[in-house]
């Protein structure tokens, strides 16, 4: 297992809301959660980029998924209604 930079460091500690300090000497170190709903979209993707390549793909698969779902059911319900 490798150590992490103090680079990486920095950033886990923001991520958590922490110093680096607390993150390093974990004894008292209760992580809070990660919420991101709070967040505006502009914040929402500046994390999604620090997500490593394969989870960044997953999630804009997951994303384009749900949008071609709600295009496709928006143009149903707007040209195939049942007639009347």
């Amino acid at each position: 297992m490798r150590e992490p930079s103090v680079g990486e460091l920095q950033k886990l500690a923001k991520l958590f809301g922490i110093t680096v300090d607390r993150l390093i000497n974990r004894e008292e170190l209760t992580l809070k959660e990660v919420v991101i709903e709070d967040r505006t979209a502009s914040e929402k993707v500046r994390l999604i980029s620090q997500l490593d390549q394969e989870d960044q793909h997953a999630v804009y698969r997951i994303i384009e998924g749900m949008l071609t779902k709600n295009k496709f059911q928006t143009f149903f319900e707007q040209n195939l209604q049942p007639s009347k």
